[in-house]
């Protein structure tokens, strides 16, 4: 767990300021900030399109008398890709397209399940009753 932290908070955004150095140096300081500023307002839209749509598809299901179970880790990936696309930098925003795109969420959720299975029956889930 604590090397997930370390990879997070250190690497990843360190990763992040090596590329967009690179990026200033090879394309300009300008046109880095217009690609970082235009790939948040893309992820922004993207984002709530795609989240508006899951939230019509569980609604449905649930209508239906159907567990949206499906459509609730479209809206985890969803909620995930949308935050990545709001930080700057291009990694992240990579992650976060690629979460936003519904074949590639096809490809990602039976690890999602996985992962959230593990977290269930290892009791490692916490959470807060008030």
């Amino acid at each position: 767990m604590r090397n997930i932290f370390f990879l997070l908070f250190i690497v990843i955004p360190a990763l992040e300021i090596v590329v967009l150095v690179l990026s200033g140096q090879a394309i300009g300081v300008w046109p880095t900030f217009a690609l970082i500023v235009a790939t948040g307002i893309i992820g922004a839209f993207l984002a709530k399109r795609q989240g508006l749509y899951t939230l019509e598809r569980a609604k449905h299901e649930l209508m239906n008398g159907r567990i949206p179970s499906d459509a609730l880790l479209d809206g985890v990936c969803i909620l995930v890709g949308g935050t990545l696309l709001l930080t700057p930098g291009f990694i992240t925003d990579t992650v976060g397209f690629i979460l936003l795109l519904p074949f590639a969420r096809e490809k990602i959720k039976p690890w999602l399940v996985r992962v959230f299975k593990w977290i269930f029956y290892t009791k490692t889930w916490i959470y807060i009753r008030k």
